[in-house]
């Protein structure tokens, strides 16, 4: 207790509270201005890249151009301001220049996969094999393109379920595209018996064909044998809509077919199993 004492004597306190003083008129002011500007500049960034986005919107440019850049101008225009920041306060920013680029470094050499992702980003941005809204398959997944992030990419599936696919391997792997080109082609396939009327069957199709105005009538469509199997023969029907009418006409004609076919007696035919029962006596 009495060392402690001796202690508690031997401490200057006017020259710790000048010193506090000093720190509170000067540093102290300049963290407290320093992180007010920094909380106004990143609200007015928001504000700012927010109207960008929709005026962008409404001069319909490029929805992916336009979502990603104004995310990009937001957060350069942060970290430029962070650094300022700490400039402003007396923190030298040298020295963590520094130590930014020896941890990105050691960073870049653990996030190997990261830093593909971040590079398959950009080449989708620039390339820009699909946009947002786009419906395409790809790494055995396939969904509507809902956001293009730096790293991986958001598709929405027609059961509403959400897959984060990488960059990286967007970037590598083989994408099918079926949003960009306005007209798509529908194929289906019907069997018929071997006994049954051929010509009267395509007939049939042609005819279903033409009562709906949104198939094509140039290309015309096109129905041929696809091959002979082991119970049927296989017709390959082949017609041409607009991209947003291909489910329609897919399941149109899957059903009207049909119809068709039972209208005029055309068999469907399908697989069927004899069991023979042999008696012993």
């Amino acid at each position: 207790m009495l060392i402690l004492a001796d202690e508690a004597k031997g401490i200057d306190w006017n020259a710790l509270w000048n010193t506090v003083l000093n720190w509170c008129t000067t540093t102290g002011i300049r963290l407290i201005v320093g992180l007010l500007l920094l909380f106004i500049i990143f609200k007015i960034t928001n504000i700012l890249t927010k109207k960008l986005y929709k005026r962008l919107q409404r001069k319909q440019a490029d929805e992916t151009l336009s979502r990603v850049g104004t995310q990009s101008i937001r957060i350069v225009i942060k970290l430029v301001c962070l650094v300022c920041f700490i400039g402003y306060i007396g923190i030298e920013t040298a020295s963590i220049t520094a130590l930014i680029a020896s941890a990105g470094v050691s960073l870049g050499l653990a996030l190997q996969g990261s830093l593909s992702n971040f590079a398959g980003g950009i080449i989708i941005i620039v390339m820009r094999p699909f946009r947002i809204g786009d419906k395409i398959t790809t790494n055995g997944e396939s969904g509507t393109v809902e956001d293009i992030h730096m790293f991986y990419t958001v598709l929405v599936t027609p059961d509403n379920k959400v897959i984060h696919v990488p960059n990286g391997s967007l970037a590598n792997n083989v994408i099918v595209n079926s949003s960009i080109k306005e007209t798509r082609r529908v194929d289906v396939v019907m069997s018929i018996a071997y006994d049954a009327d051929l010509n009267k069957a395509t007939d049939a199709i042609f005819d279903v064909c033409k009562e709906n105005a949104l198939i094509f009538t140039d290309p015309e469509p096109y129905v041929g044998i696809k091959e002979y199997s082991s119970s049927s023969v296989d017709l390959n029907i082949r017609v041409w809509c607009n991209n947003k009418d291909y489910w329609t006409i897919n399941n149109y004609l899957l059903v009207e077919i049909k119809k068709a076919f039972d209208e005029q007696g055309i068999e469907i035919p399908f697989n069927q199993v004899e069991v023979s029962i042999k008696n012993k006596e």
